[in-house]
């Protein structure tokens, strides 16, 4: 009789575990010694692989959790590399969506040390390319329990969901419902069966126990199955709620989506537009983050918004919450101003972001909200700033992580003197709302009015921000909203895990994107809650946080017309820049919005599409980036067929306002000294690859540029001559993989005199653009240039000042015919030098790479504050001399290097040519050498007035002018 019961369990242990679930083994309790086949129903769990169309293309990827093992994201001894397709790593359709796995020795598999304890064995399913793949319903990762001889047991109905701790699988039952339990044991022994509290069923002498049973009320629901072998009693619990059906609620007055605070500073009102879903709880550390029809939202009269009330919390706390959505989707608010994140907090230091609340770890998965109730504000020292008109806007593009190396607010603060001298009057910054990870051009969002903790508090960008006004200096957004990524709450309440998209149901997404370049999952913007999220954001960060305005990343994808096929594949720009009358309506609605929300706004679009469209735009106030990297770029290298860079100018393109940033590099552009120094052009006796050359000639190009009509654009260090490749990668080779990757901090560009040469041109340059007597030129439509060769000149008329900029792009010698807009002296402004214009036609020599910018009016900006270095040609090497800064007024360096060891002799003379000291007369070694004019001065008591250095060595000399003014 003992055989025949342990018969009939055993068949009825192989029924329960054949039926569907997320995952099934054989044996029912795997031990580490044991094969293992495991069975996967990708119905069931996130459906990442649910109807696959190549079955012959599914994967497993597994690993263990040891002993040794410091958290379930630990994964020990994983078999296969991702992405790759290991014909030992394929799986084996058994169709109708389920695959089977079988793995041989679990110990021997994986090659884990009999010394190591294997406690679980991690699983995921995906495609060969692992762009599809099967999860847990919550997107975590999935475990088997590895079991020892010991005595245990476990659920097997109801459906479990295999992550790290088994939970069921989500489910809707109702009160009146059936539900079906068995609970096996991997020993005969006595079993029981409880029911919140009460025994339900017993067996004696068995290795599984089966019930039914209905259930008759709501609420949290507790299974427990019990079994006792000998002296030894195991038990395994299970917890599922019930929910009562949603109880329909007008919505309260005056609240909107997101977190809403009330009076008293003790209660808020949550609301989550959530149309077409069945329920939502809130769950959060006011409830111990567990589901309860106390937790749960009422359902607006109009059933698209579920609201909940929650009281009694404590004035000025931070509380962490969540909505748990139809029992399975767990998200954050869309609107909350700050994020816990499981998996990126712990890489912000103290330092960067003090007394950060931790992650509820062990209480919920995936990203969570917090809302504060009084939290204190911040007081403005700058309330209302009056920001620069759009035609004299010149801004600084930066990527915080890569501007100063703490990636912090504070530190980019205390850099406003750099920025004020440059003389750059906006500054525009890649996204820093929050993103996926920590190390990211940010353009990958996830909340939008959350400022990304790995730049800091919420407080120093608001000081940063005010600092920057109290300098002049507006700040700009850049914002990715044509797009967003599976980290966005509203990405995840509507997904179709199946097909790995957005759900057609989406009120905010498209299933596939409509245009071509897209990244992320598209934004339908003709939707009214695509608008209205729109609005919500853009509010927030020109109210709260005093923004200036935006530079829309992106901003021709803002259309539903579709120039993709149905997968978002195959898709035609050309169509897609095509004019869109549609597209200009949702800008002209958006731009409408901003300057509803703070009048004057500043609205860059990164648009390029049809100049007919672009017109349309900025006719109606909206600035657009005017990319002219390639052609600026050519003119630096020498290539003069492809230079003709008169697209940065407004008028080229009939545009009636001013309204172009054009630029010659950006974050999504290659560095122009980067090709200067490896693709210049080259003759015997002048080398563009030299990077004094090249440096020389960025400010040439850069003479033209800020001089023309209309906003400007530097991006960071282009100041500087930046030269690292946008492809550099962190150990130094040049890969297009590495594009997102960190790149070198050139702080110490400062201490080099070409360089430094360079950032001076720039800051003359932009400080002529906001001289009162010349400002208005920089608005005019009054521009004529001849910039189609290589020697360009280029002038901007007005009725009082007039400005004219000639340069020599070619590699030899050359003159060029100008005619002064009028008669009379005319100043060089870097030289302070004069020119008598005769208003006649005239020439002027120029030498490769010379360049003049002429003002009609004495508002000169001379560079004798900074001596270039001068160098010569050694052995393919470089002999250079140079003092800096110069003249010298307190401190300055004498800086030379040599191109190899050996004697080298510098001498210091005076005015009349007497020699008045030897500085150096010995063999050195080959590099850069220092001394500070300070020591010239303790030793020699050298008096105020113009010396010159000469340098000798190996043959060559160079000779260099030192002034003191002590």
């Amino acid at each position: 009789m003992q055989k025949s019961i342990l018969l009939i369990f055993t068949a009825l242990l192989c029924v329960f575990t054949s039926q569907a679930q997320v995952l099934t083994t054989t044996p029912t309790f795997p031990k580490d010694n044991s094969d293992m086949s495991i069975i996967i129903d990708c119905s069931k769990g996130n459906q990442g692989l649910f109807n696959y169309s190549n079955t012959n293309d599914v994967y497993v990827h597994v690993g263990v959790i040891t002993n040794l093992s410091t958290s379930p994201a630990d994964w020990k001894y994983v078999k296969f590399t991702w992405g790759t397709t290991d014909a030992n790593a394929k799986a084996t359709s058994l169709g109708n969506n389920r695959y089977q796995y079988t793995i041989t020795n679990i110990r021997a598999f994986f090659g884990v040390p009999a010394s190591e304890t294997i406690r679980k064995v991690t699983f995921l399913l995906r495609n060969g390319a692992g762009t599809s793949v099967h999860r847990n319903s919550d997107g975590s990762d999935m475990y088997i329990s590895i079991y020892s001889d010991a005595f245990a047991g476990k659920f097997l109905k109801p459906a479990l969901e295999p992550r790290f701790t088994p939970v069921v699988e989500p489910f809707n039952l109702f009160i009146g419902d059936t539900m079906r339990v068995t609970w096996a044991a991997n020993a005969v022994a006595d079993l029981k069966l409880f029911f919140n509290g009460n025994q339900i069923n017993s067996v004696s002498s068995s290795n599984a126990i089966v019930d039914s049973f209905k259930i008759n009320s709501y609420g949290n629901q507790q299974l427990v199955g019990r079994g006792t072998s000998g002296a030894t009693t195991i038990s395994d619990t299970l917890n599922f709620y019930v929910p009562p059906a949603t109880t329909v609620s007008p919505l309260p007055a005056g609240v909107r989506d997101g977190i809403n605070y009330e009076p008293g500073d003790t209660s808020v009102t949550l609301v989550l537009y959530a149309p077409n879903k069945t329920r939502v709880s809130v769950i959060g550390e006011f409830n111990n983050w567990i589901e309860s029809p106390e937790s749960q939202m009422f359902l607006s009269t109009d059933g698209k918004r579920f609201w909940k009330r929650i009281t009694g919390l404590t004035k000025g706390t931070e509380y962490s919450f969540q909505y748990l959505v139809d029992g399975t989707i767990r998200i954050g608010d869309p609107y909350t101003e700050k994020v816990l994140d499981p998996n990126n907090d712990a890489a912000i230091g103290s330092n960067l972001y003090p007394n950060l609340k931790s992650y509820p770890n062990g209480k919920t998965t995936g990203i969570v909200s917090v809302l504060q109730t009084a939290k204190p504000s911040y007081t403005w020292q700058v309330p209302s700033f009056t920001r620069p008109d759009k035609s004299s806007l010149v801004v600084y593009e930066l990527l915080l992580r890569d501007f100063v190396f703490t990636h912090d607010w504070k530190t980019v603060k205390d850099s406003i003197n750099y920025f004020k001298h440059l003389g750059v009057n906006a500054i525009e910054l890649m996204p820093f709302n929050e993103f996926e990870g920590n190390n990211s051009w940010g353009y990958n969002p996830s909340y939008y009015l959350a400022p990304d903790k790995y730049y800091g508090t919420d407080t120093k960008l608001k000081e940063f921000i005010d600092e920057c006004h109290k300098n002049g200096i507006a700040v700009i957004m850049d914002i990715a909203l044509n797009h967003s990524f599976g980290q966005s709450p509203m990405v995840q309440l509507y997904f179709d895990n199946a097909n790995n998209r957005p759900a057609s149901n989406s009120p905010w997404f498209n299933p596939v994107p409509r245009h071509a370049f897209n990244v992320g999952y598209d934004m339908n913007h003709e939707s009214d809650a695509t608008k209205y999220f729109v609005s919500r954001v853009v509010e927030h960060w020109l109210k709260e946080y005093k923004l200036d305005g935006f530079r829309f990343d992106l901003s021709k994808g803002f259309t539903q017309n579709i120039t993709c096929d149905g997968n978002g594949n195959n898709c035609n720009v050309g169509s897609w820049s095509n004019y869109d009358a549609s597209r200009i309506n949702i800008w002209k609605a958006y731009y409408d919005t901003l300057q509803l929300k703070s009048p004057g706004s500043y609205v860059i679009l990164e648009h390029f599409a049809d100049n007919s469209e672009e017109k349309v735009l900025s006719d109606y106030g909206m600035m657009l980036w005017g990319n002219m990297n390639y052609n600026f770029n050519e003119a630096t290298m020498g290539y003069i067929g492809n230079s003709n860079f008169a697209g940065a100018l407004h008028t080229e393109r009939g545009w009636s306002k001013p309204n172009l940033v054009s630029y010659m590099e950006s974050h999504d552009e290659e560095r122009l000294m980067y090709k200067n120094i490896n693709f210049a052009a080259t003759t015997p006796t002048y080398d563009i690859r030299n990077i004094s050359i090249g440096l020389k000639r960025n400010a040439m190009a850069a003479s033209f540029l800020f001089m023309m009509p209309g906003p400007k654009m530097i991006w960071q260090f282009g100041e500087l001559g930046f030269d690292y490749s946008i492809n550099t990668c962190q150990n130094g080779s040049v890969n297009s993989n590495c594009r997102l990757d960190i790149k070198p901090l050139v702080w110490d560009y400062l201490q080099e005199p070409n360089r430094k040469v360079l950032y001076e041109v720039y800051s003359g340059l932009l400080q002529l653009r906001q001289n009162p007597l010349f400002k208005a030129a920089f608005s005019t439509n009054r521009v004529e240039h001849s910039l189609g060769v290589a020697t360009k000149w280029l002038k901007l008329t007005t009725d009082t000042s007039n400005i004219l900029v000639v340069g020599n792009f070619d590699l030899s010698n050359s003159s060029i015919n100008v005619t002064f807009q009028n008669a009379g002296t005319w100043y060089d402004y870097f030289t302070g030098g004069t020119i008598a214009a005769t208003g006649s036609q005239q020439t002027i020599n120029l030498q490769p790479g010379e360049y003049h910018v002429y003002v009609n009016r004495n508002v000169t900006y001379p560079l004798s504050a900074v001596t270039p270095v001068i160098d010569i040609p050694f052995n393919d090497k470089k002999l250079s001399l140079s003092v800096f800064p110069n003249p010298v007024q307190q401190q300055a360096t004498i800086q030379y290097e040599l191109p190899e060891s050996g004697t080298a002799q510098l001498k210091l003379y005076n005015i009349t040519g007497q020699q008045v000291a030897v500085l150096v007369n010995k063999f050195q070694p080959q590099g850069l050498h220092t001394i500070t004019v300070n020591q010239l001065q303790s030793l020699y008591k050298l008096r105020a007035g113009t010396y010159f250095l000469q340098m000798e060595f190996g043959g060559k000399r160079l000779v260099q002018k030192l002034v003191l003014q002590f």
